[in-house]
């Protein structure tokens, strides 16, 4: 028994010190590629749009992705619902955003009925990226490249704080509802199914 203490105390030394030099790298890690997220374009897009509202308002890196509503729930550890879904779609002659709880699906025909216009449809990909400067899973809405009508369903006014994509999908922004609909200029309806 006394010897195997003994050797204890010989390899632990070896091994913290590599466990440190371990962790050391890992952080090093994480911090460089939090800093290249944050200098990607539509990163920095997001958080001058954010910063001309309101300077207390900043971008935060998750270790994991928010490219879904119940992804970013489980990096804030928050309810589905405080989750801000971007959704953007199309008419024949213009884009338009949906602004939608995580926890909830946007009605498409009450979308129509609000807009007057039956043809309405999911923008794709490529459209999505064209209108919003942004790719799906990080499309923000703050720091759209063309300007939109923004539609907020009420259901969002029920948390005390939101989250929203913030142009990448490791980045989202912590707002309250007021705000989001003074800096979207959003219009608040019930869009969700």
């Amino acid at each position: 028994m006394d010897k195997l203490i003994l050797l204890i105390i010989i390899i632990s030394p070896m091994h913290f010190k590599h466990d440190i030099i371990l962790r050391i790298c890992i952080y090093q890690s994480i911090f460089s590629c939090m800093n290249n997220i944050l200098d990607k374009e539509p990163v920095k897009r997001a958080s001058k749009a954010l910063n001309n509202f309101d300077e207390t308002l900043e971008v935060q890196v998750l270790d994991a992705t928010a490219r879904t509503a119940k992804d970013a729930a489980h990096s804030l550890k928050c309810e589905v619902g405080a989750i801000v879904k971007s959704l953007v779609f199309k008419t024949n002659d213009a884009f338009l955003m949906c602004l939608i709880s995580g926890d909830k699906k946007c009605s498409l025909n009450k979308v129509k009925k609000i807009i007057g216009n039956k043809n309405l449809q999911m923008a794709g990909a490529d459209e999505v990226k064209s209108v919003t400067g942004y790719t799906i899973g990080g499309v923000s809405p703050v720091g759209l490249i063309e300007k939109m009508d923004i539609f907020i369903d009420k259901s969002l006014d029920s948390y005390k704080n939101i989250y929203a994509a913030a142009g990448h999908p490791n980045c989202i922004f912590k707002i309250n509802f007021s705000d989001l609909k003074k800096i979207t200029d959003g219009k608040v309806e019930e869009i969700a199914e």
